[in-house]
């Protein structure tokens, strides 16, 4: 085989959002890329090296090259991430879950590869931000993503009314998450600080056998308690 000799590109390879067969859910695209690239830029090792195994089962893990790119990576290795591009190998971002880069550490890469000229592709597959939206039934118009929601429940009180009260301003879809272990503490805190008619959606396990998207006013979840406590969530409230 050749040796490269022209710069390499950048790939956006989402995961998926659940234990599921990934041809499910995701593009034959993405099997192609996977089965032709050794480089990868990822958020956990473990995580990355069992979906490339269950995207390509043949594919030989001793010949991945892969770097970790999370909370723990120093600003200062971050200029050297795309030398594999520059020396003319294809590189690829694969996120935990979802899409690279949105509420994804993968951004800086994205970034870093606009500056060097490498051409980013960005591929195909799922995002709960979308498919919540999607199936909320809220203004898919305007709609913006907060992400996190502080940890300090009356810092995350005072959110969730700057929240509500910009979407009712702007008539704007809020889109927010949390730490799966805390969404029933989330959901009570909703019930006891949003106005009762504002719009809440919940969906729950996105592209699962156990999906659950359900989208009611406050009030109405309040008299109806659901136990969502572990399972990867998206929040998304519309203030009338």
């Amino acid at each position: 085989m050749n040796e490269p000799t022209s710069t390499g590109k950048l790939f956006l390879i989402p995961n998926l959002l659940g234990d599921q067969a990934p041809l499910e859910v995701l593009p034959l695209s993405i099997r192609k890329v996977i089965e032709s690239i050794d480089h990868y830029i990822v958020e956990n090792e473990k995580v990355a090296r069992h979906f490339i195994k269950k995207i390509s089962p043949k594919k030989s893990q001793n010949k991945l090259h892969i770097q970790k790119l999370n909370k723990f990576t120093s600003e200062l290795e971050i200029p050297d991430f795309l030398n594999s591009c520059i020396e003319g190998h294809d590189v690829a971002i694969i996120s935990d879950a979802g899409c690279p880069g949105v509420a994804d550490p993968g951004a800086v890469i994205v970034d870093l590869a606009h500056q060097k000229k490498i051409d980013v592709i960005p591929l195909v597959g799922p995002s709960s931000i979308l498919l919540g939206l999607m199936a909320s039934g809220l203004n898919g118009q305007s709609f913006s993503f907060t992400g996190y929601l502080p940890i300090d429940k009356n810092e995350r009180k005072k959110s969730l009314k700057k929240l509500e009260s910009r979407s009712q301003k702007e008539n704007q879809t809020q889109i927010f998450i949390e730490t799966p272990y805390r969404n029933n503490q989330l959901i009570d805190d909703m019930c006891r600080t949003l106005n009762p008619m504002t719009k809440l959606c919940v969906a729950v396990d996105l592209t699962t056998d156990n999906e659950f998207i359900r989208t009611k006013i406050i009030k109405d979840w309040c008299n109806e308690k659901i136990d969502i406590h572990k399972r990867p969530a998206i929040y998304l409230i519309l203030a009338s």
